[in-house]
């Protein structure tokens, strides 16, 4: 399962030292430009209108504050149909030359009113302007020959898996539509996997789209004839052949008027064979002396691509961690929340450096995984009952770069627990990670608390987190609570939780009872002197301005289907609302000085509410309580009586969400 945030741009910084993200095209020597060329528009405009049309080019930084772009402080880009040959011999090329006229121009036109686009080309610059680009980006010369050619493998392998993953969303079936000649159509696809607009402020227009007449996109993994039925996830899911049509690893399909599974392996066979053969060339440049348990879980996921059987991957992938390996790689079809029905995995790749700082918070939480079980197995209640548990905590990566699923159109994943289903996971085998490149540069740091002062008081802000180390802890617990209580293959009286809730709302109680365990063992954790009264602060105000900035995300994206984390968020802040721990006050002035109306933070109320909040919760899922889990949507979700969604919306979108780019030079 994943836990989905949002950050705001800025250039992240990596926490490895060999990775570096000042990424550079060539020697800051380089000749310098002439001035009045390269002048004419600010960074920020510059990377705006690059992705606009859809250019792989981004303006790393401005280092000597001369607001003129020079040959040493841009980047191309991957995942862009290009490559983007910018800079030679320490000079623009041509076709930078030719590209920067193209960003100046538009820019122009723009700001004269005279851009010439239509109603629905408007709404498309709209949605590619609530993200702003923010790079993760690799140099190659900090890495042995090995490790380079190992890297252009994974590059090769992420083409290939993001290629498959478009073909399961629909994508590539209609990628022809797009105009060819608007560039930011195609920007707009390239980026959502789609000709949908994502941005929480046009995705519910029917009229954004990339595609003109805005069709609706026609998901590979089910039978287009369903599709028009907007009830035909419940209906499938109430035949008798259900858990066959609706396996994680296969399509439906439709013949003879029957409806079969098929699976992926055969569905895929041509894009599953070639991602198979780079999983074996990635293997076979690695030193076995060094990277054993890698190249074996490499071959193994190899294997399954060709066989579908995922558990020998899964348990290649369980014998990985951050002592046997520097890398960290996951190459499988995982996540479910990409589709209507939440019940098919979708493929996709992270690729990362390990961080060993991991091993640290291991060492602290490694002997109290039995009294975590037992916390949450007392307030679940009957009919759960306390199981021995082992699992691994997370291990602290640094992502080089995503593909497939992974390459979210805005936003980051912050952790994740792998695998989500079978053998591996049952028996608390299963990997979790937590991302430590996404969040902790300055100007993230500066903007999110930004957003966070147009909301709460002066008062409540003092709690603030002062960096990304809240951050941290709260991923931790997060992934750690998805291993605990009733997981994802429990069952009430027999029946997994999945077919009692329905895939949208088990997926979303899931990832509720993680979020919950966040909030939870932060009291857990200062009572056994692991937190500090200051650093138990952080985390509850770390984990309330994570769900506000979800929550102005929206409850429900353009197509209607569930936001997995806006939902929960509503239901945590609600529920801390009624409880009294969370107020909003009208009279009250935000901390920013400027907003009237805030919410104020009880703190002496907080450990009792989210004790409340973890029993409501772990017990709706411990006994299938379909019926209390819809009261809490419904006044939490669905209505605005106690959460303030309009408000939360209109402080927070203020601010643009994160577009992540990468590089590797």
């Amino acid at each position: 399962m994943t836990f989905r945030i949002r950050i705001l741009p800025a250039l992240a910084s990596l926490a490895l030292p060999a990775l570096l993200l000042a990424v550079t095209a060539c020697s800051p020597s380089a000749p310098a430009p002439e001035a009045a060329k390269y002048g004419a528009v600010s960074r920020a405009e510059f990377n705006r209108w690059a992705l606009r049309l859809d250019l792989p080019l981004f303006w790393v930084a401005d280092d000597n504050g001369d607001g003129q772009v020079q040959p040493g402080e841009v980047s191309a880009l991957l995942f862009y149909p290009t490559r983007g040959d910018w800079v030679a011999g320490g000079r623009f090329t041509p076709a930078f030359d030719a590209s920067y006229e193209r960003i100046v121009s538009a820019s122009r036109a723009e700001a004269a009113g005279r851009s010439g686009a239509d109603e629905r080309q408007k709404l498309v610059g709209q949605d590619l302007d609530q993200g702003r680009v923010t790079l993760l980006a690799t140099r190659l010369a900090d890495y042995s020959a090995s490790g380079q050619a190992f890297i252009g493998h994974m590059q090769r392998l992420a083409d290939l898996i993001d290629a498959l993953y478009s073909h399961q969303t629909g994508a590539t079936a209609i990628a022809a539509q797009v105009p060819a000649d608007d560039p930011a159509s195609q920007s707009l696809f390239r980026r959502d996997h789609g000709p949908r607009c994502a941005a929480p402020l046009t995705e519910n227009n029917p009229q954004c789209s990339a595609i003109p007449g805005a069709p609706k996109t026609v998901v590979d993994v089910y039978p287009a004839s369903l599709q028009g039925d907007p009830g035909f996830c419940a209906a499938l899911e109430k035949r008798p052949d259900a858990a066959r049509l609706m396996g994680h690893f296969s399509v439906v399909r439709e013949q003879g008027g029957k409806l079969l599974a098929v699976p992926y392996s055969l569905a895929y066979h041509d894009e599953m064979s070639a991602i198979a053969e780079e999983l074996r060339a990635s293997a076979a440049v690695l030193d076995p002396s060094q990277e054993a348990a890698l190249i074996a879980y490499l071959r193994a996921a190899a294997d399954s691509f060709l066989s579908n059987e995922w558990q020998p991957a899964d348990e290649a992938w369980a014998a990985m961690n951050t002592t046997n390996s520097k890398w960290y790689v996951r190459a499988a079809p995982d996540e479910v929340y990409w589709e209507p029905c939440s019940a098919k995995a979708g493929f996709q790749l992270t690729f990362a450096r390990v961080d060993s700082r991991s091993l640290e918070w291991q060492n602290r939480l490694n002997p109290l995984q039995d009294a975590m079980e037992a916390a949450v197995a007392e307030r679940a209640g009957a009919p759960y009952r306390a199981r021995k548990v082992k699992f691994h905590l997370p291990d602290f990566i640094a992502v080089i770069f995503n593909a497939g699923d992974a390459r979210d159109p805005l936003g980051g994943t912050l952790g994740e627990s792998l695998p989500n289903w079978g053998k591996v996971v049952d028996q608390g085998r299963g990997r979790t990670m937590a991302v430590t490149n996404l969040s902790a540069d300055p100007d993230t740091i500066a903007t999110r608390r930004t957003q966070a002062m147009s909301l709460l008081d002066a008062n409540s802000m003092k709690d603030y987190p002062p960096d990304g180390a809240a951050e941290l802890v709260n991923t931790i617990l997060h992934e750690a609570t998805h291993n605990l209580g009733p997981a994802q293959d429990y069952r009430v009286n027999g029946k997994r939780t999945e077919a009692i809730f329905g895939g949208d709302l088990d997926s979303m109680l899931e990832e509720l009872k993680a979020q919950t365990g966040a909030l939870f063992f932060v009291e857990f954790l200062r009572q056994r002197k692991l937190l500090d009264d200051a650093e138990a602060a952080h985390c509850y105000l770390e984990d309330l301005t994570w769900a506000l900035g979800h929550i102005s995300q929206g409850m429900y994206d353009g197509a209607g289907a569930r936001k997995t984390y806006g939902n929960l968020a509503a239901i945590q802040v609600g529920l801390l609302l009624d409880a009294g721990a969370l107020s909003w006050e009208p009279a009250v002035m935000a901390a920013n000085g400027k907003d009237p109306g805030a919410l104020v933070v009880h703190p002496e109320k907080l450990a009792g509410a989210v004790n409340d909040m973890m029993r409501t919760v772990t017990g709706i899922k411990a006994r299938g309580d379909k019926a209390r889990l819809q009261q809490l949507i419904a006044r939490y979700v669905d209505s605005s009586d106690v959460v303030p969604h309009s408000t939360i919306a209109e402080r927070y979108l203020r601010e643009p969400k994160d577009t992540f780019v990468y590089a590797v030079r």
